[in-house]
């Protein structure tokens, strides 16, 4: 089990720019949704639209903003990067058919839709997918537990 979700070739550039990448760009709605950064609403404010307005389950809204919060600060690090590659594409595709398909594809550049497409979740997914193949790749604390020995 270990080897599953540790093992990355600790030379792979492109495995460790998509783990960058991705956790660069979730990084600020993970903020926005936990701390109110960035134009948010904090996490009571988040909460309360899931819970009151998506009628999502609190587990289930709970589970989304310490994915999309802590998730980053572990994809940065290469700690658990398959886990948490999983756990990102889950949160996308139940954000895709959630709150985005009625909108269609392209993300809402000129203002002229109602809401958001899912262009950028798509993306997110992509890079998550290419981080749950590859493993953390370069610069990846993953690489360095996958090759310490177990006791």
């Amino acid at each position: 089990m270990k080897k599953l979700l540790l093992q990355t070739d600790s030379s792979n550039i492109a495995a460790t720019v998509a783990r960058l990448t991705l956790a660069i760009i979730l990084f600020p709605h993970g903020a926005q949704k936990m701390l109110g950064w960035y134009g948010g609403y904090g996490f009571e404010g988040t909460m309360a639209f899931f819970t009151d307005v998506k009628n999502i389950p609190y587990l289930i809204g709970l589970i989304v903003i310490l994915v999309e919060f802590a998730g980053p600060f572990f994809l940065l690090a290469g700690i658990g990067t398959r886990l948490w590659a999983l756990l990102i594409i889950a949160d996308m595709t139940g954000i895709i058919f959630s709150s985005h398909t009625q909108y269609g594809f392209f993300i809402n550049w000129f203002g002229n839709q109602a809401g958001e497409g899912f262009e950028y979740h798509l993306l997110a997914i992509g890079l998550a997918l290419t981080s749950l193949i590859s493993g953390g790749g370069k610069l990846s604390l993953d690489a360095v537990f996958a090759k310490k020995p177990n006791k």
